[in-house]
């Protein structure tokens, strides 16, 4: 995605410039919300709320304010976000009369590399594989018109919401065997909640047995049921969304106005029938596993983009420029914080730092969120005054041109 911001750069105007790259620093910033709970309690917490840790008072007020702004959310925006960037660097590609499924495959695969290190050596909620693998496939729909792209975005988007349904009202039929190994990853008992709890809390070798399982259930089983159905169909979706001018800023105030309407409301609607529901249904695998889950899959989308529309009216607006700026040095530097949240969050909560898996409630939680926001936010824009790109970003960039690119500015 770094290339793709230094061709808007080049090509277009300064406002379109700050508005991806303030929509990347707001996403990369949001995604710790959920993260965090992956990083500091057992993966089935993540999915449900009812399988460890409180869920009372603060607590349970802070899981509905991060299920609700921003499960999900952010991470549409950044596969929207992605989608663009294949169509930015293609683009401009063409303009120059140079060819680019070499560079881009090529790209692609570093990014894979990139994830595969992070997965199995820090955290297995890595997201760089998956977008790597989409990434190969989306650019084949890179030629085709915004209406044919959200048609595709929207047949992929639907395969998971079919699986999910029909997995729910099939439970009946289920041999008793898949239903139990089921319910262990919606609600693990005592003896397998202790056994993570000890491997994380752990040496990093010893975190490597939950890690490396966990990985290759996300890159396995997750990733065909359901996430890159998902991940492909923002990235349709973003290149649709580029190329109407959505994402750089092009749109009226009142298409972006009613953009944030829309989609906030009827977002937050949908979601908060869903939180709803599955608190009344008392979080049953049943039902919640599938059918309740389908809320917040759904809803999410259209908040991600009422979030966006949000993003592009200060992105137009004259005032807001320390804000723009500051969320701007975060968006240029994704990568590399990215990564580097996932290094402090080990450092905290795995038991080659601070080793405080497993005991961190969700009120404290989102304290430790805030705080990393604010190192980002003081660190990226301190490192851009001297250096073009992050360390990571100029690695990928090297690795992907294989040639020395300038780094100091």
């Amino acid at each position: 995605m770094d290339l793709s911001k230094s061709t808007l750069n080049s090509t277009l105007p300064e406002n379109r410039i700050i508005s991806l790259d303030v929509l990347r620093g707001v996403a990369v910033l949001g995604i710790l919300i959920m993260n965090i709970q992956s990083f500091s309690m057992i993966g089935a917490a993540y999915i449900n709320p009812t399988a460890y840790g409180d869920l009372t008072g603060i607590n349970k007020w802070v899981w509905i304010f991060s299920d609700l702004f921003a499960n999900a959310k952010f991470m549409s925006i950044f596969s929207i976000l992605f989608g663009a960037g294949i169509i930015l660097f293609t683009d401009r590609a063409l303009e120059k009369g140079r060819k680019t499924s070499a560079f881009h495959y090529r790209r692609m695969l570093w990014l894979l590399v990139f994830g595969m290190l992070h997965a199995y050596l820090i955290w297995y909620g890595d997201i760089l594989v998956n977008y790597s693998l989409c990434g190969m496939l989306v650019y084949l729909f890179r030629k085709m018109s915004p209406k044919k792209l959200v048609i595709f975005a929207s047949l992929f988007f639907i395969v998971p919401i079919i699986f999910s349904v029909v997995s729910g009202l099939s439970i009946p039929y289920w041999p008793a065997e898949s239903y139990n190994q089921n319910m262990q990853s919606w609600l693990p008992d005592d003896e397998i909640i202790n056994q993570n709890i000890i491997a994380m809390q752990g040496s990093w070798i010893q975190q490597m047995d939950v890690r490396v399982s966990s990985t290759i259930f996300m890159q396995t089983f997750l990733f065909f049921w359901s996430t890159f159905w998902r991940v492909t169909s923002m990235m349709l979706l973003g290149m649709a969304l580029y190329r109407w001018g959505v994402l750089s800023a092009q749109r009226s105030n009142k298409f972006y106005t009613k953009m944030i309407l829309i989609g906030l409301v009827a977002g937050y609607v949908i979601i908060a029938v869903g939180i709803y529901q599955n608190f009344q249904h008392n979080w049953i695998m049943d039902y919640s596993m599938f059918i309740g889950d389908q809320f917040n899959y759904i809803g999410s989308v259209l908040v991600a983009l009422g979030y966006i529309g949000f993003i592009m009216l200060i992105s137009k607006s004259a005032q807001f420029i320390r804000f723009k700026n500051l969320f701007a040095s975060v968006g240029k530097m994704a990568f590399t914080n990215y990564i580097l949240m996932s290094l402090i969050a080990m450092f905290i909560f795995y038991g080659n730092g601070l080793g405080l898996f497993g005991q961190v409630e969700r009120s404290v939680q989102i304290l430790i969120v805030f705080a990393i926001w604010v190192l980002l936010l003081i660190i990226s824009p301190f490192w851009l005054k001297k250096f073009r790109y992050g360390p990571l970003e100029w690695l990928w960039r090297v690795l992907s041109y294989w040639r020395k690119q300038p780094m100091k500015i």
